[in-house]
């Protein structure tokens, strides 16, 4: 997308835009080689030398059980980074390498600065605590897997054999999350898109995110009052531009593995909503990202895919990043996007690379051969993405950075519901960017800062509530 062309074009686009912005959203259509079958699953014990990475760059890599790791004032440099690249995803590499379109700016600067870790609440963890070893793992007739007894907190605090890697993905799913998290009118998200000129075209808007089952926020019922067995909701309505204001999104997941999540759009022309097919999981309209690119790194519907580990390593992200990344170009370093010195420092974490397919049942047609996703293994949210086409050829590179914010009454998260993501499409030498506000970079309310008229459960979280915009 080089520009905006016309109200009918952003009427295709708006549908999923707002699935970028909670974050992100959209990609093409493929046939999975059935000749590339998943790698089995590997210990969570590697050795300090791990083996080549996914599309094998590094010779090593640095285990997380390891001593390795970057001191704190180092400055990682074109001039030096190979010093640095065990700490690197393969994707990262490949920027710094020069291998494709997308590359490192010559000035790029990644100051490192201590780990920080950030306890998740005392709430999620006695939830984990209370209910360990309660969930358990269901083996379906299609061949996925889906859970059982889950009741909160984190599913699997100790993911072992049998099922590790999905164990893994499952406590990324049911990671903590606030109860509530909006933008409202003064600090708009927005999603942008960049072409290989580096002509920007952007999308802003309004979004809220709910949780309605397993809240373990303080003076948050567990489950909300006529939740009708939903897990979360996202929704989300365009600001700007003019021509697309009031197109509108609502995403629906459910408690229920099983059951296909619901997308709900509002088109103003029509003054109604209607629902998407749940197949159109590949959708693109000029965005890098595709509906199961969201849900700040990954919304499959986790049944219909196998994940497994490839290692336990180290790897450098950049989190507590304040007021940056507000405006695209002038915030970012270009002609890349990437994060400049004065976002803030970058950090080494402890992180699992998974290795995740469509379950081969429901592979034909899907857009990605493979997902090599990096999770953290303290608050299990996504870092880094490489993502990969049918034929196994890498198609996207994704640093996603968890912004770290206070939540009222617990104190600073790294998973409170805001996130700066980057996708660089080496395809098509087309990059999408998003983020939580066009203005302050990380200013989102969240729980008892939520302004009283966001609390409406019929307007925000049902098909109903969309047909009363423009009402």
């Amino acid at each position: 997308m080089d520009r905006f062309v016309s109200p009918n074009w952003y009427g295709r686009f708006i549908l999923i835009a707002f699935r970028t912005l909670v974050l992100i959203g959209l990609c093409g259509a493929s046939a999975l080689a059935a000749d590339n079958p998943a790698p089995a699953p590997a210990t969570i014990a590697v050795a300090t030398s791990v083996a080549a990475g996914a599309h094998g760059n590094a010779a090593s890599a640095a285990a997380s059980d390891s001593a390795a790791t970057i001191p704190p004032g180092t400055k990682i440099t074109m001039q030096n980074w190979q010093q640095y690249s065990q700490f690197m995803p393969d994707g990262m590499i490949d920027l710094f390498a020069g291998k494709y379109f997308w590359k490192m700016p010559a000035d790029v600067e990644m100051d490192i600065g201590p780990t920080v870790i950030n306890p998740l609440p005392k709430g999620y963890l006695a939830a984990t605590e209370k209910y360990r070893g309660q969930t358990q793992i269901v083996e379906l007739p299609d061949g996925g897997l889906t859970v059982a007894n889950y009741q909160g907190g984190m599913p699997f605090p100790d993911p072992a054999e049998p099922h590790q890697g999905w164990k893994i993905l499952a406590n990324f799913w049911f990671r903590y999350f606030p109860h509530i998290v909006v933008n409202d009118n003064n600090n708009l998200g927005f999603m942008c898109t960049m072409n290989s000129f580096s002509a920007v075209s952007c999308v802003k808007g309004l979004w809220e995110y709910r949780q309605h089952s397993y809240n373990t926020d303080p003076g948050v019922p567990t489950t909300l009052p006529g939740s009708d067995g939903k897990f979360y909701t996202t929704w989300f309505m365009t600001e700007e531009p003019e021509q697309a204001k009031y197109a509108a999104n609502l995403l629906i997941a459910y408690t229920d593995l099983t059951k296909p999540q619901a997308t709900y759009v509002f088109k103003p022309a029509l003054r109604r909503s209607e629902q998407l097919s749940a197949a159109a999981r590949c959708a693109s309209e000029g965005s890098d990202t595709t509906p199961d690119d969201s849900f700040f790194g990954f919304d499959g519907d986790i049944p219909q895919f196998d994940s497994n580990l490839i290692a336990t390593r180290r790897i450098i992200d950049q989190m507590d990043i304040g007021t940056a990344g507000a405006n695209l170009p002038e915030d970012y370093d270009m002609p890349l996007g990437w994060p400049k010195p004065s976002w803030g420092k970058w950090e080494v974490r402890d992180a699992y690379e998974l290795d995740i397919r469509r379950i081969p049942s429901k592979a034909r047609g899907y857009c990605y051969g493979k997902r090599i996703m990096y999770l953290d293994r303290q608050f299990y949210g996504a870092l880094w993405e490489d993502l990969y086409d049918s034929n196994m050829k890498l198609w996207k590179i994704a640093l996603l950075q968890p912004i770290v914010m206070n939540v009222p009454q617990i104190g600073p998260q790294n998973s409170a519901g805001a996130q700066i993501s980057h996708f660089w499409n080496i395809r098509s030498n087309h990059a999408t960017f998003s983020g939580p506000n066009d203005s302050h970079g990380y200013n989102v309310l969240i729980n008892d800062d939520v302004p009283k008229q966001y609390l409406d459960l019929e307007k925000y979280t049902t098909p109903g509530g969309l047909n009363e915009i423009m009402r």
